[in-house]
């Protein structure tokens, strides 16, 4: 099978596609073939050697965090009937950028029929990271809520479930290419922080759900009304944001230490995505798919910043 290796850290040139032998299944554990893979901002800090002690990871590696496909293989002690299923999972150690993933069959989340695998691949980190923070900020009909990274994977979907709640939407991002896609999803207002005078076009909120961080975090920070609510949940842009921040009488701030689920709520908030899915009340922003053996340049589109929504890795 193909797979993706890091021999030592550096830029996207690092990512090499190489043969490795096709994973068997020891007891308890399963082999999915690959649809399609979640490819997370996180992974490309981790590869400059930027992961520090969240994420301690030496070269060599196999670099991914979760794989969308069909069970191809199961262990000794694994249920029959996962044999041939549709799941996502999260991956291990083995890695997620590979045509064949080995993982313990507990770890397994069903996929709906009425669920694409590329959606199932881009709702399993991001879907659960959103449900969690609807359940944690708690957005209220009539709250005006700003969504900073509102264009990437996760803000599209706080975009759409802000929405739902009955909150008036505000979706910050940067570039036309990316605003033009939040009004469908259900903004009220776009705006540009790349304009100077961008908070004064936001004004004042009653939630912040920051993926941006860094400068642009700490200015929505500074929006927030006084008994508001603030998560810094994102850093692309330099730094989490809300601890140790100045801040608002009354204003709640919480962090990325508030969506770091165990396994048992993780695959709660997974299994919840996937029904939102199906049901057609939450869609996934796949903005672009690369071949596996393209990792390289997938995760070189993040890096510039010209990635649209959810980035995937999928199998020809």
């Amino acid at each position: 099978m193909r797979v993706v290796e890091v021999a030592r850290f550096g830029g996207p040139e690092v990512l090499v596609a190489v043969d490795a032998p096709d994973p068997v299944p020891g007891p308890g554990e399963v082999v999915v073939e690959m649809a399609a893979a979640d490819v997370l901002w996180v992974e490309t800090m981790i590869r400059k050697g930027h992961g520090g002690d969240y994420f301690p990871v030496r070269p060599p590696y196999r670099p991914g965090s979760g794989v969308a496909g069909t069970v191809a293989l199961i262990g000794e002690g694994v249920d029959d009937a996962w044999a041939g299923r549709r799941v996502v999972t999260r991956t291990g150690p083995h890695g997620g950028y590979a045509e064949r993933a080995l993982e313990p069959a507990e770890g397994l989340i069903p996929v709906p029929d009425a669920v694409a695998l590329t959606d199932a691949a881009a709702l399993l980190h991001d879907g659960v990271t959103a449900l969690g923070l609807m359940d944690i900020v708690v957005v209220k009909p009539g709250d005006r809520v700003l969504v900073t990274a509102a264009a990437g994977g996760l803000g599209a979907l706080l975009v759409q479930l802000a929405h739902a709640a009955g909150a008036e939407v505000v979706a910050a991002a940067r570039g036309v290419r990316k605003l033009e896609r939040l009004g469908p999803l259900g903004a009220d207002l776009v705006v540009d922080y790349s304009a100077p005078d961008w908070t004064g076009q936001v004004g004042g909120v009653d939630v912040v759900l920051d993926g941006a961080g860094g400068a642009y975090g700490r200015a929505a920070l500074g929006l927030v009304s006084v008994g508001g609510r603030f998560s810094g949940h994102g850093m692309p842009a330099g730094s989490f944001v809300g601890h140790g921040d100045p801040v608002a009488a009354g204003v709640t701030v919480t962090g990325i230490e508030s969506v770091q689920f165990g396994p048992e709520q993780f695959r709660h908030y997974a299994a919840a995505a996937l029904g939102e899915a199906a049901a057609g009340r939450l869609r996934p922003l796949i903005g672009q798919t690369f071949p596996l053996e393209r990792a390289a340049d997938a995760h070189a589109a993040i890096e510039a910043r010209t990635a649209i929504g959810k980035t995937l890795l999928i199998r020809r």
